[in-house]
């Protein structure tokens, strides 16, 4: 084989994750009743849209959680041999700016480091000049004179290849849409075209054709010059946004993965059992809320990382231990995440206890716990899908604060955090370098400002005190 397939702990648990989102699909679109809130959601242009550009993200986490060793180019006993290093498919898609390394610092689009040296010529002399990067526009014999030119013919090949793949995209929506309806293609051209759809189609025309646009730009204009210029040892400030797209997503995803089945369960029973059932579920989450999270969250990490120093054996390479403290890490929050969601359910369920139906289905000798899964849990769901979709921009924020502080996931993980931290003592310099500071901004703002959009979109669908109100 080309390559040896590797699954890491958090590969498993986020393709399991994206197996659930596939079930939980196709169990909507075969229950009207599930179906109804949800197209309300994707009937909204903010919905939509944010849908888009979150399904962007889980894409580019996706290709990132397919990891596997290289294959070299050597043989021994008529075996192939594999590289020790773990690359994944999205390493391989962005190869140029993964091993295109300068020395050091470089400004956005730049051909020269950010910091002069003494540079010694063939005949001599010795100057200090800022020295031509190594890659970064390494194809122009006169940056000054031709980089605007090149930039431009990049950018409109960028453009082009975005636009065939919108083509391609649109297109593809358009045959399958035609022939699910059964309509003529030319009466389902004219609907999305006039706009009479029920969905907010030409939005999401737009933001694919964006997306494309600016996917394919950035690997085009990224394949010659560093998009974002370049950190203190030189690596690609653009492909180390990209790569903390995965941690972001997993920190968000794991972490309700983790904390879903505390919530859901002990809620549950506090409010339907009472009792001493009750008591001792209030307990825990009082004792636990009454902890500050940032030092149980720093204890914990400390404790595991002083295990992995001493068990340094159990790893076969850096990359491995630094997915053991990231699922870590999302098992910690998930830990002192769950408080909040318990007690909603544990309130809801003390309502719905009340119910003519619950009392009936008493009366008639049905097993509490048959209550429980089936007339109390679907009813509260809305209440766990509103806390999740707005809890993870909140858990996205909180890797970044964490590992600002050096709490968070490993120093060796890309994540936007970690930029952050990294990016404090590059502001302290004379002039400033803005870069890392300002693409871990810009990415996990749009990631934070679309799942709040989108979130709030949920909540307004799903809530049956608005959507009844509609």
């Amino acid at each position: 084989m080309p390559f040896q397939p590797v699954i890491l702990i958090t590969d498993a648990l986020f393709f399991l994750l994206t197996a659930v989102l596939v079930i939980f699909v196709l169990m909507i679109r075969t229950r009207p009743h599930l179906k109804r809130p949800w197209q309300k959601v994707i009937q909204r242009s903010t919905g939509a849209v944010s849908l888009c550009v979150l399904l962007t993200y889980y894409a580019v986490a996706l290709l990132d959680s397919m990891h596997f060793h290289p294959r070299l180019d050597t043989q021994v006993a008529a075996e192939y041999q594999y590289a020790n290093e773990i690359v994944s498919v999205l390493d391989v898609i962005m190869t140029p700016m993964r091993t295109q390394v300068e020395k050091t610092f470089s400004a956005p689009l730049s051909a020269y480091s950010f910091s002069k040296e003494m540079i010694q010529y063939d005949d001599g002399r010795v100057e200090h000049v800022y020295p031509r990067l190594k890659y970064g526009g390494a194809h122009l014999s006169d940056p000054g004179i031709e980089k605007l030119a090149d930039l431009g013919q990049l950018l409109l090949r960028g453009i082009a290849l975005g636009l065939f793949g919108w083509a391609v995209i649109m297109g593809t929506f358009i045959l399958l849409s035609t022939a699910s309806s059964g309509q003529a293609l030319k009466h389902q051209l004219h609907t999305m075209i006039k706009d009479k759809s029920d969905y907010p189609i030409g939005a999401v025309s737009v933001t694919l054709g964006l997306i494309a646009v600016l996917i394919a730009s950035s690997m085009v204009v990224g394949s010659q010059y560093h998009l974002f210029g370049t950190d203190k040892v030189g690596q690609d400030v653009f492909y180390q946004a990209i790569k903390s797209i995965r941690t972001g997503v997993l920190i968000g995803a794991l972490t309700t993965l983790v904390m879903l089945p505390v919530a859901i369960i002990l809620g549950s029973m506090a409010g339907f059992f009472r009792g001493w059932v009750d008591d001792v579920i209030q307990y825990i989450y009082t004792t636990l809320n009454s902890i500050p999270n940032v030092l149980l969250i720093a204890a914990s990490v400390l404790l595991i990382q002083v295990y992995m120093n001493n068990n340094a054996d159990s790893f076969d390479s850096l990359t491995e231990r630094a997915d053991m403290r990231l699922l870590f890490l999302c098992l910690i929050l998930g830990i002192t995440s769950w408080t909040g969601l318990c007690r909603l359910l544990r309130a809801e369920t003390f309502k719905l206890r009340e119910m003519e139906y619950i009392q009936a289905a008493t009366a008639f000798g049905v097993s509490k716990y048959k209550i429980l899964a089936r007339h109390i849990m679907p009813n509260f769901m809305h209440i766990v899908l509103i806390t999740v979709v707005i809890d993870f921009s909140g858990l996205v924020l909180a890797e970044a604060v964490l590992s600002y502080i050096n709490i968070g996931v490993d120093p060796a993980t890309n994540s936007w955090g970690n930029m952050i931290n990294q990016a404090r003592l590059e502001m302290a310099r004379e002039p400033v370098v803005w870069w890392s500071l300002s693409a871990a901004f810009i990415f996990m703002f749009v990631l934070v400002l679309f799942a709040n959009l989108f979130a709030d979109v949920v909540r307004d669908a799903l809530d049956p005190r608005v959507s009844g109100s509609d």
